[in-house]
């Protein structure tokens, strides 16, 4: 076992780091003010980076790394905030990673150089309003008929909606029950019939769009379909480099507090003296630098032993679980420490603080996590239904 990064990746990391520091805390505290996305100006400026295309594939515009390498980035630019670094996750880690490995060569031709472009976000759409933990319950419906597929329903809970340029929708195919029912279409913002319902307002994660998406006969070509019924293990497959993602951003979060909280602490002057030399300040500090740095290691044992594949199921959960706790903990420290400072909004550390608890819930909720690491330990899947 090697835990050191390679030289190209030292200097991915330290590039990344360089443009979120330098030039990302201002369009940070906009988003923040103004809870609007990252413009297409600067997605431009990410992409000519290279950092909406890392670990996409060369022969579509991308760098071809691994999803290590993709995380690397992301964590960095979610130290500044979550707003800023979400394209980053969308693009590396979403719902793109679908359509790259899915998709028919004329969708995935499409669509996957525009992302790495900054000219198109993809989003993913899952839930629905009696279909969030219960995946396998969705009633959105898709059928065949000749060279169009029909669909018909309502997603909710979908980050990118109304926003993003594209969607992959998880559907319910002819009707057949559970699982093997589920497959995905790939559907563009301006199909006819699909239209939007209001921004939601959320705890966090401002400048992420959020709405319900409602489907009227929405047509779209036959080569849109990603996956057909019976496929669900595959998009599954497929979500845990999600999963990871969201793990790396919650890392970022937590990890970006640290940071935040350890130069604080050493201005900041009490009774004379910097708060770090206080005993109990200095255990704090300790004890949420040894939750980031955990945290950190089982994303990237996840991430190194998936290579350019997929993670593994029990891995990434552990990570993604872990992460998640560890980022609510973190932020509620380091707000506690920094006092009224911490509090208040123009420091920043309250926004970190309520954009911890979306991570927890998104992408798997953390209790599921811990259902899905107890089934890898026994070996066999819960029925949550008996």
């Amino acid at each position: 076992m090697d835990f050191t990064l390679t030289d190209e990746q030292r200097a991915l990391q330290e590039s990344a780091r360089r443009f979120a520091q330098n030039e990302l805390p201002r369009l940070a505290a906009e988003i923040e003010e103004t809870s609007h996305p990252v413009p297409h100006d600067w997605l431009r400026r990410y992409a000519d980076m290279g950092f909406l295309g890392i670990n996409a594939d060369p022969d579509l515009g991308g760098l071809g790394l691994s999803h290590l390498d993709a995380f690397l980035v992301m964590e960095e630019f979610a130290k500044v905030s979550v707003g800023v670094a979400f394209p980053v996750f969308e693009c590396c880690a979403g719902p793109v990673r679908i359509v790259e490995r899915l998709g028919q060569p004329s969708l995935r031709e499409r669509v996957v150089p525009k992302v790495v472009a900054g000219e198109m976000l993809v989003a993913i759409s899952m839930s629905e309003p009696d279909a969030g933990t219960a995946l396998t319950d969705l009633r959105t419906r898709a059928r065949i008929e000749g060279d169009t597929i029909v669909i018909d329903g309502a997603k909710r809970w979908c980050s990118g909606a109304g926003h993003s340029e594209g969607y992959v929708v998880f559907c319910r195919f002819d009707g057949t029950p559970g699982a093997k029912g589920i497959g995905a279409v790939f559907v563009d913002r301006d199909t006819p019939g699909l239209s939007f319902g209001p921004q939601e307002e959320l705890m966090g994660f401002r400048g992420v769009p959020s709405a319900d998406m409602h489907f009227e006969d929405v047509r779209v070509p036959r080569d849109h379909l990603l996956v057909g019924p019976g496929g669900f293990p595959s998009l599954m497959g497929l979500f845990n480099i999600e999963r990871l993602g969201n793990a790396t951003m919650a890392l970022g979060v937590a990890a970006g507090a640290l940071e935040h909280v350890t130069a604080y602490i050493q201005e900041r002057k009490q009774f004379g003296k910097p708060i770090v030399d206080f005993q109990a300040v200095q255990i704090r500090l300790a004890e949420m630098a040894m939750k980031v740095e955990a945290s950190r290691l089982l994303i990237h044992r996840a991430a190194a032993n998936a290579g350019k594949d997929l993670p593994n199921v029990r891995e990434t959960s552990i990570a993604k679980c872990y992460a998640n706790e560890i980022t609510r903990e973190v932020t509620a420290t380091a707000l506690q420490l920094m006092g009224g400072y911490g509090y208040a909004r123009e420091y920043g550390m309250e926004r970190r603080l309520r954009d911890s608890f979306g991570w927890g819930i998104a992408g798997g909720a953390i209790d599921i996590q811990k259902v899905n690491i107890a089934a890898e330990l026994v070996g066999r899947r819960f029925d949550q239904r008996r």
